[in-house]
């Protein structure tokens, strides 16, 4: 958002205010105020001209601008009614140079998930990629993922909804669906980089919020199926203020991921590349590796599909 468009936002915050008041504390013309109020009403901002100033009378559901105001995260939104993908866009926005930019949409029409699987994204969920170029060595980059899965666990399950954490990269809703649980979110981290140092990074996030039963796969739910309908601004507000706060604090995201992970002491059946196997999940590494104890050996996994075979 334009800096004095937010500077105007933020004076509106508190109750109405004359305009050239406005004018006068942010240094600018009042014809200046008057183009960036008309810019707001544009993007959905209902300011009201009242006796006492400028009024600001309600904020749109949804969109770039909906977002930012009130957000307490230093990421610019980008926003999309329908996209292919949000990670793609990302990518190229991180490849011209970009960070602290997250790319949403209302419609992803062409989201894909890990190993290239189709990620169904109908209109009313929260399809978010987040630009950032970390100061992280590569092995370190996955815990981002971690971030991500524990802001958006924390906020679902601030509206009700039980949530956990399926080792390495979903947010599932526990029960007797396919593979443990019913899928409501994943997790895709993308990065590029070379000689051990990391260039830039996308996390991308695929919720499905305020989508129907109807709408997603049988081993699938939603926010909007498992509680209702929810505000998706503050929603998405409160993943990334959380992201936020995780991204740069790997041992605290190792900590709070292990309190929301289901996968631990689980009897897990792993398929990599080049193999599958069965034992118990016992831990992580530092770096967000899964431990599985096959009872002849602990195996080390890094990267591969993790099946919950027996409930926890």
């Amino acid at each position: 958002m334009q800096e004095t468009r937010r500077a105007i936002l933020a004076e509106l915050a508190d109750g109405p205010s004359p305009g050239p008041a406005i004018a006068d504390r942010l240094g600018v013309s009042r014809a200046a105020i008057w183009k960036h109020v008309e810019a707001l009403r544009e993007d959905g901002f209902e300011i009201r001209s009242t006796e006492d100033g400028y009024e600001l009378a309600s904020v749109p559901e949804y969109g770039a601008a909906a977002v930012e105001f009130g957000l307490d995260a230093p990421y610019d939104v980008e926003y999309h009614d329908r996209v292919e993908s949000t990670n793609a866009i990302a990518r190229e926005r991180a490849t011209a140079g970009a960070s602290d930019l997250l790319v949403l949409a209302d419609e992803q029409i062409g989201g894909r998930g890990r190993r290239e699987r189709e990620w169904q994204s109908p209109s009313g969920g929260v399809w978010a990629s987040v630009v950032l170029r970390p100061d992280r060595p590569p092995a370190a980059v996955p815990l981002l993922t971690f971030a991500a899965a524990v802001a958006v666990t924390e906020a679902v399950r601030e509206r009700g909804v039980d949530a956990a954490i399926k080792w390495p990269n979903d947010v599932i809703v526990p029960g007797a669906g396919e593979r443990g649980g019913r899928k409501l979110c994943g997790v895709l981290t993308e990065m590029s980089g070379e000689s051990g140092r990391v260039s830039w990074v996308v996390v991308g996030i695929g919720l499905n919020a305020n989508v129907p039963q109807g709408a997603l796969p049988p081993e699938a739910t939603s926010v909007q199926a498992e509680v209702g309908p929810v505000d998706r601004r503050s929603l998405v507000q409160d993943i990334l203020e959380r992201f936020s706060e995780l991204a740069d604090r790997p041992e605290a995201t190792l900590s709070v991921w292990s309190e929301h992970a289901l996968t631990i002491g689980q009897h897990v059946r792993i398929e990599t590349a080049r193999e599958t196997f069965e034992g118990e999940a016992v831990g992580v590494t530092d770096a967000g590796a899964l431990l599985v104890d096959t009872g002849d050996e602990e195996r080390t996994v890094y990267a591969g599909d993790c099946e919950h075979v027996r409930p926890a």
